[in-house]
Protein backbone atom coordinates (compact mmCIF):
# COMPACT_ATOMS: atom_id res chain seq x y z
CA UNK A 1 0.00 0.00 0.00
CA UNK A 2 2.79 2.17 0.63
CA UNK A 3 4.45 1.73 -2.15
CA UNK A 4 1.46 2.45 -4.62
CA UNK A 5 1.19 5.65 -2.69
CA UNK A 6 4.71 6.02 -3.44
CA UNK A 7 4.28 6.02 -6.82
CA UNK A 8 0.85 7.53 -7.44
CA UNK A 9 2.99 10.81 -5.72
CA UNK A 10 5.58 10.42 -8.12
CA UNK A 11 3.72 10.14 -11.11
CA UNK A 12 1.49 13.21 -9.68
CA UNK A 13 4.69 15.03 -9.36
CA UNK A 14 5.71 14.81 -12.91
CA UNK A 15 2.45 14.71 -14.48
CA UNK A 16 2.64 18.92 -14.74
CA UNK A 17 6.58 18.37 -16.20
CA UNK A 18 5.59 15.40 -18.52
CA UNK A 19 2.42 17.84 -19.32
CA UNK A 20 4.80 20.98 -20.41
CA UNK A 21 7.19 18.65 -22.22
CA UNK A 22 4.58 16.95 -24.30
CA UNK A 23 2.89 20.08 -25.47
CA UNK A 24 5.78 22.13 -26.09
CA UNK A 25 8.33 19.37 -27.79
CA UNK A 26 5.96 16.23 -28.53
CA UNK A 27 2.57 18.06 -30.22
CA UNK A 28 4.75 20.00 -32.44
CA UNK A 29 6.36 17.38 -34.07
CA UNK A 30 3.28 15.44 -34.80
CA UNK A 31 1.69 18.63 -35.58
CA UNK A 32 4.58 19.30 -38.42
CA UNK A 33 3.92 14.97 -39.59
CA UNK A 34 0.33 15.91 -40.05
CA UNK A 35 0.82 19.04 -41.88
CA UNK A 36 4.23 17.44 -44.37
CA UNK A 37 0.86 15.09 -45.87
CA UNK A 38 -1.04 18.42 -47.05
CA UNK A 39 -0.85 20.77 -49.08
CA UNK A 40 -1.15 23.85 -46.75
CA UNK A 41 -0.99 26.74 -48.44
CA UNK A 42 -1.21 30.00 -46.70
CA UNK A 43 -3.47 31.98 -48.65
CA UNK A 44 -5.37 29.03 -49.61
CA UNK A 45 -8.60 27.66 -48.10
CA UNK A 46 -8.51 24.58 -49.53
CA UNK A 47 -5.69 22.34 -47.78
CA UNK A 48 -6.30 18.87 -49.71
CA UNK A 49 -4.50 15.29 -48.01
CA UNK A 50 -2.25 14.82 -50.52
CA UNK A 51 -0.03 12.28 -49.09
CA UNK A 52 3.75 11.64 -49.84
CA UNK A 53 3.49 14.61 -52.88
CA UNK A 54 5.56 16.64 -50.76
CA UNK A 55 8.56 14.02 -50.36
CA UNK A 56 8.24 13.43 -54.22
CA UNK A 57 8.26 17.06 -55.24
CA UNK A 58 11.54 16.89 -53.00
CA UNK A 59 13.38 15.01 -54.68
CA UNK A 60 13.12 17.36 -58.34
CA UNK A 61 13.60 20.84 -56.23
CA UNK A 62 17.36 21.66 -57.18
CA UNK A 63 17.27 24.36 -54.38
CA UNK A 64 16.03 21.41 -51.71
CA UNK A 65 19.33 19.22 -52.79
CA UNK A 66 21.55 22.22 -53.11
CA UNK A 67 20.27 22.61 -49.44
CA UNK A 68 20.65 18.86 -47.46
CA UNK A 69 23.88 18.76 -49.52
CA UNK A 70 25.50 22.00 -48.03
CA UNK A 71 23.87 21.42 -44.56
CA UNK A 72 25.63 17.78 -44.19
CA UNK A 73 28.75 19.19 -45.83
CA UNK A 74 29.05 21.99 -43.17
CA UNK A 75 27.68 20.05 -40.39
CA UNK A 76 30.28 17.18 -40.80
CA UNK A 77 32.69 19.96 -41.22
CA UNK A 78 32.45 21.20 -37.67
CA UNK A 79 32.32 17.51 -36.57
CA UNK A 80 35.03 16.77 -38.03
CA UNK A 81 37.11 19.76 -36.42
CA UNK A 82 35.14 19.70 -33.02
CA UNK A 83 35.70 16.36 -31.23
CA UNK A 84 39.69 15.85 -32.35
CA UNK A 85 40.44 19.52 -31.43
CA UNK A 86 38.05 19.92 -28.41
CA UNK A 87 39.35 16.57 -26.77
CA UNK A 88 43.14 17.63 -27.84
CA UNK A 89 42.36 20.91 -26.29
CA UNK A 90 40.75 19.44 -22.79
CA UNK A 91 43.95 16.86 -22.22
CA UNK A 92 46.04 20.19 -22.41
CA UNK A 93 43.94 22.25 -19.83
CA UNK A 94 43.55 19.49 -17.61
CA UNK A 95 47.59 18.97 -18.03
CA UNK A 96 47.48 22.48 -16.90
CA UNK A 97 45.17 22.38 -14.24
CA UNK A 98 47.85 23.24 -11.71
CA UNK A 99 48.61 26.73 -13.02
CA UNK A 100 46.74 29.46 -11.82
CA UNK A 101 45.86 30.67 -15.05
CA UNK A 102 43.72 27.23 -15.47
CA UNK A 103 40.66 28.79 -14.86
CA UNK A 104 41.74 31.45 -17.58
CA UNK A 105 42.14 29.01 -20.17
CA UNK A 106 38.53 27.30 -19.57
CA UNK A 107 37.18 30.64 -19.39
CA UNK A 108 38.38 31.56 -23.07
CA UNK A 109 37.70 28.63 -24.36
CA UNK A 110 33.80 28.51 -23.39
CA UNK A 111 33.16 32.14 -24.05
CA UNK A 112 32.44 31.81 -27.89
CA UNK A 113 29.30 28.98 -26.99
CA UNK A 114 27.57 31.61 -25.13
CA UNK A 115 28.46 34.63 -26.99
CA UNK A 116 25.35 36.18 -28.78
CA UNK A 117 25.68 34.52 -32.47
CA UNK A 118 24.93 37.48 -34.71
CA UNK A 119 27.49 39.83 -33.09
CA UNK A 120 29.95 36.90 -33.37
CA UNK A 121 29.30 36.13 -36.81
CA UNK A 122 29.83 39.97 -37.77
CA UNK A 123 33.10 39.74 -36.29
CA UNK A 124 34.15 36.82 -38.63
CA UNK A 125 32.55 38.34 -41.54
CA UNK A 126 35.45 40.95 -40.61
CA UNK A 127 37.97 38.79 -40.40
CA UNK A 128 36.96 36.96 -43.79
CA UNK A 129 36.57 40.32 -45.77
CA UNK A 130 38.33 40.31 -48.74
CA UNK A 131 39.65 43.93 -49.00
CA UNK A 132 40.25 44.87 -44.85
CA UNK A 133 39.97 41.47 -43.00
CA UNK A 134 43.37 40.62 -40.72
CA UNK A 135 43.19 36.68 -42.34
CA UNK A 136 44.31 37.81 -45.86
CA UNK A 137 46.53 40.50 -44.67
CA UNK A 138 47.92 37.57 -42.55
CA UNK A 139 48.58 35.54 -45.95
CA UNK A 140 49.73 38.11 -47.59
CA UNK A 141 52.77 38.29 -45.83
CA UNK A 142 53.45 34.53 -47.11
CA UNK A 143 53.14 35.56 -50.59
CA UNK A 144 49.47 34.47 -50.75
CA UNK A 145 47.20 36.09 -53.15
CA UNK A 146 43.95 37.74 -51.26
CA UNK A 147 40.67 35.49 -51.63
CA UNK A 148 37.60 36.06 -51.76
CA UNK A 149 36.33 34.25 -48.77
CA UNK A 150 32.72 34.98 -48.59
CA UNK A 151 32.12 35.16 -52.40
CA UNK A 152 33.37 31.97 -53.44
CA UNK A 153 30.67 29.24 -52.88
CA UNK A 154 33.32 26.67 -51.39
CA UNK A 155 35.34 29.36 -49.48
CA UNK A 156 31.89 30.32 -47.91
CA UNK A 157 31.34 27.08 -46.57
CA UNK A 158 34.25 26.64 -45.25
CA UNK A 159 34.09 29.58 -43.30
CA UNK A 160 31.51 28.89 -41.81
CA UNK A 161 32.79 25.67 -40.73
CA UNK A 162 35.32 27.47 -39.06
CA UNK A 163 32.95 30.29 -37.03
CA UNK A 164 30.39 26.95 -36.24
CA UNK A 165 33.47 25.11 -34.87
CA UNK A 166 34.97 27.71 -33.00
CA UNK A 167 31.34 28.11 -31.16
CA UNK A 168 30.98 24.55 -30.87
CA UNK A 169 34.43 24.13 -29.53
CA UNK A 170 33.93 25.61 -25.62
CA UNK A 171 31.15 23.22 -25.10
CA UNK A 172 33.04 20.08 -26.10
CA UNK A 173 36.21 21.33 -24.19
CA UNK A 174 33.86 21.90 -20.97
CA UNK A 175 32.43 18.44 -21.89
CA UNK A 176 35.71 16.58 -22.17
CA UNK A 177 37.36 18.01 -19.44
CA UNK A 178 34.53 17.07 -16.86
CA UNK A 179 35.20 13.54 -18.57
CA UNK A 180 39.03 13.39 -17.90
CA UNK A 181 38.79 14.85 -14.64
CA UNK A 182 36.60 11.31 -13.87
CA UNK A 183 38.71 8.95 -15.35
CA UNK A 184 40.13 6.59 -13.17
CA UNK A 185 43.96 6.99 -12.24
CA UNK A 186 44.80 3.21 -11.89
CA UNK A 187 45.34 2.37 -15.67
CA UNK A 188 47.50 5.14 -16.35
CA UNK A 189 50.20 4.34 -12.84
CA UNK A 190 49.91 0.86 -14.54
CA UNK A 191 50.59 2.08 -17.63
CA UNK A 192 53.64 4.55 -16.24
CA UNK A 193 55.25 1.69 -14.49
CA UNK A 194 55.22 -0.26 -18.32
CA UNK A 195 57.17 2.42 -19.34
CA UNK A 196 54.10 4.11 -21.47
CA UNK A 197 54.98 7.32 -23.47
CA UNK A 198 52.24 10.19 -22.31
CA UNK A 199 50.60 9.77 -26.19
CA UNK A 200 50.69 5.98 -25.48
CA UNK A 201 48.59 6.45 -22.74
CA UNK A 202 46.67 9.11 -24.38
CA UNK A 203 46.11 6.97 -27.49
CA UNK A 204 45.17 3.67 -25.84
CA UNK A 205 43.78 4.82 -22.38
CA UNK A 206 41.98 8.09 -22.26
CA UNK A 207 41.01 8.02 -25.93
CA UNK A 208 38.86 4.49 -25.09
CA UNK A 209 37.73 5.09 -21.55
CA UNK A 210 36.25 8.77 -23.72
CA UNK A 211 33.84 6.65 -25.73
CA UNK A 212 30.33 7.59 -24.01
CA UNK A 213 31.42 11.58 -23.48
CA UNK A 214 32.80 11.38 -27.18
CA UNK A 215 29.75 9.83 -28.46
CA UNK A 216 27.61 12.84 -26.59
CA UNK A 217 29.77 15.57 -27.91
CA UNK A 218 29.67 13.86 -31.36
CA UNK A 219 25.69 13.63 -31.32
CA UNK A 220 24.97 17.07 -30.04
CA UNK A 221 27.71 18.43 -32.37
CA UNK A 222 26.64 17.11 -35.32
CA UNK A 223 22.18 17.79 -34.30
CA UNK A 224 23.80 21.47 -34.12
CA UNK A 225 25.30 21.70 -36.71
CA UNK A 226 22.71 19.97 -38.97
CA UNK A 227 20.60 23.18 -37.55
CA UNK A 228 23.18 25.95 -39.32
CA UNK A 229 21.27 28.93 -40.25
CA UNK A 230 22.62 32.36 -38.84
CA UNK A 231 25.83 31.62 -39.85
CA UNK A 232 25.17 30.99 -43.11
CA UNK A 233 22.57 33.92 -43.18
CA UNK A 234 25.32 36.15 -42.39
CA UNK A 235 28.37 35.19 -43.49
CA UNK A 236 27.84 34.04 -47.14
CA UNK A 237 25.96 36.90 -49.24
CA UNK A 238 25.79 36.55 -53.16
CA UNK A 239 27.58 39.10 -55.32
CA UNK A 240 24.31 41.58 -54.89
CA UNK A 241 24.34 41.42 -51.27
CA UNK A 242 21.26 38.80 -51.15
CA UNK A 243 22.37 37.05 -47.61
CA UNK A 244 21.77 33.36 -47.41
CA UNK A 245 21.71 32.89 -51.11
CA UNK A 246 25.37 32.07 -52.12
CA UNK A 247 25.54 28.80 -49.48
CA UNK A 248 21.98 27.16 -49.11
CA UNK A 249 21.07 25.51 -46.29
CA UNK A 250 18.35 23.54 -44.95
CA UNK A 251 16.89 25.43 -42.03
CA UNK A 252 17.05 28.79 -44.45
CA UNK A 253 14.99 26.39 -47.61
CA UNK A 254 12.33 25.72 -44.82
CA UNK A 255 11.84 29.72 -43.62
CA UNK A 256 11.40 30.43 -47.16
CA UNK A 257 9.09 28.36 -47.98
CA UNK A 258 7.19 29.13 -44.95
CA UNK A 259 7.28 32.76 -44.42
CA UNK A 260 8.16 34.03 -47.96
CA UNK A 261 6.03 31.08 -49.93
CA UNK A 262 3.87 30.05 -47.78
CA UNK A 263 3.93 26.68 -48.70
CA UNK A 264 3.67 25.24 -45.18
CA UNK A 265 3.23 21.78 -45.86
CA UNK A 266 6.25 22.00 -48.29
CA UNK A 267 8.42 23.09 -45.73
CA UNK A 268 6.83 20.60 -42.80
CA UNK A 269 8.02 17.95 -45.67
CA UNK A 270 11.53 19.44 -45.57
CA UNK A 271 11.48 19.28 -41.03
CA UNK A 272 10.80 15.89 -41.58
CA UNK A 273 13.54 14.77 -44.07
CA UNK A 274 15.60 16.43 -41.63
CA UNK A 275 14.53 15.34 -38.41
CA UNK A 276 14.85 11.82 -40.21
CA UNK A 277 18.75 12.51 -41.22
CA UNK A 278 19.37 13.42 -37.74
CA UNK A 279 17.58 10.22 -35.97
CA UNK A 280 19.63 8.16 -38.94
CA UNK A 281 22.93 9.73 -38.03
CA UNK A 282 22.20 9.63 -34.24
CA UNK A 283 21.81 5.72 -34.53
CA UNK A 284 24.55 5.07 -36.57
CA UNK A 285 26.68 7.11 -34.03
CA UNK A 286 25.48 5.13 -31.09
CA UNK A 287 26.03 1.89 -32.93
CA UNK A 288 29.64 2.48 -33.97
CA UNK A 289 30.98 4.04 -30.91
CA UNK A 290 29.33 1.27 -28.86
CA UNK A 291 30.29 -1.80 -31.01
CA UNK A 292 33.61 -0.61 -30.71
CA UNK A 293 33.41 0.14 -27.33
CA UNK A 294 32.39 -3.73 -26.85
CA UNK A 295 35.65 -4.77 -28.66
CA UNK A 296 37.68 -2.50 -26.87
Amino acid sequence: MLQRRKFLFAILALAPTLAIYAWVRVYPIGDVLRLSLYQWNLLSRNKPFIGLENFRALLDDQLFLDAITNTSIIAFGILAITIPLGMGLAMLIHARAASRLSGFYETAIFLPHVASLVPAAMAWKWIFDARLGPLNALLGWFGVQPKAWLFDPVLAVVCIIVLGAWQALGYAVLIFLVGIKNLPTAPYEAAKIDGASPWQSFRYISIPLLKPITLYVSVVTLVAGFNVYAQAFVLASDSQGAPGRLVRVLVLDMMENSFRNYRFGYAAAEAVVLLLVVLSLTAIQFGLLRERGGRA
